[in-house]
């Protein structure tokens, strides 16, 4: 399967700030790819760099086999939906659509009419009449409607209520199915999106933290509860993640999941509790800077 960006030492710096430090990665044609990251890690940087909106500082990036800053064949088959685009006020929603058919030549104008009428936008308003929720829901229809190539999708349902956002979601997922693309899709509710992603790219500290199926992420971790010797016999010696103490003497356990299941029965057999770990949570504790997470602060407090 063809790769569709290819990124080596990619490097961005604004003065002495290193947003992004030397990343590597692929992406592969027609899948979507979840960009997972704490807010301040370089996700948006990132995106605008593929999406040729900004230079790199060093290393080497390439869509479609081409550097995207300033190349034709990007821009034309490539789109950027996030949080903070504009549109011209003195147009209204009918007049944008019509712009963007002119400009993208797979746009679905039955589908963009359609998605209009659900969600109940009024075509002749002005985008700045719009509330923030609404501009969401209509930058989210050009993104699917336009049927780019690459679609980049930077927390495309900010403003949007939990049931909009599922509409989105199955809307994209949809679409998707009948007409591949490739799709990076940046959120902070990746257990919202988890079932529409194929690979996750978790970033940390502006580098690449893992690149991975969603399906190994779920297996990644796993979480051990009971008695604390009984547990620690079991974590010794493990890449632990997350360990927290839930009762007195009883302590919960987040540790890499290189177990068979003859070591699951025997840690049972002991009264040890095995359950699984989101691939939501395995993100947050593979990030976490404090193996406790907050509990770390208040237990420090309380030592001093």
């Amino acid at each position: 399967m063809m790769e569709v960006i290819k990124s080596m030492e990619l490097t961005k710096k604004y003065g002495r700030a290193t947003v992004l430090d030397h990343m590597s990665f692929a992406i592969r044609e027609n899948t979507i790819t979840g960009l997972i990251g704490r807010n301040g890690v370089g996700k948006t940087t990132l995106l605008k760099i593929l999406a040729g909106f900004i230079h790199k500082t060093s290393g080497e990036v390439t869509v479609f086999s081409e550097r995207p800053f300033n190349s034709l064949i990007v821009s034309a088959n490539s789109i950027m939906i996030d949080d903070q685009m504009t549109w011209p006020p003195s147009m209204n929603l009918t007049e944008l659509m019509a712009s963007a058919s002119s400009f993208y030549p797979n746009w679905n104008a039955e589908l963009a009419n359609g998605m209009i009428e659900y969600f109940s936008l009024n075509p002749n308003q002005s985008y700045e009449r719009l509330s923030k929720g609404m501009k969401s829901t209509f930058n989210l229809i050009i993104g699917i409607c336009a049927r780019c190539s690459l679609t980049i999708l930077d927390e495309p349902t900010t403003g949007m209520d939990a049931a909009v956002r599922q509409d989105f979601y199955r809307a994209l997922l949809k679409d998707y199915l009948a007409h591949p693309r490739t799709i990076i899709l940046s959120s902070h509710h990746l257990h919202e999106i988890e079932h529409l992603l194929e690979d996750v790219l978790l970033m940390n500290d502006g580098k690449v933290h893992l690149h991975l199926p969603i399906a190994e992420l779920k297996e990644r971790a796993v979480g051990l509860q009971g008695i604390k010797s009984a547990v620690v016999g079991w974590t010794m010696g493990r890449n632990i993640l997350h360990e927290k103490e839930i009762a007195p003497g009883r302590v919960f356990s987040v540790v890499r999941n290189d177990f068979t299941e003859a070591d699951f029965e025997s840690a049972r057999l002991e009264g040890v509790e095995i359950s699984s770990i989101s691939a939501n949570d395995v993100c947050i504790y593979e990030t976490n800077k404090n193996k406790g997470g907050i509990d770390d602060v208040f237990h420090r407090n309380e030592s001093d």
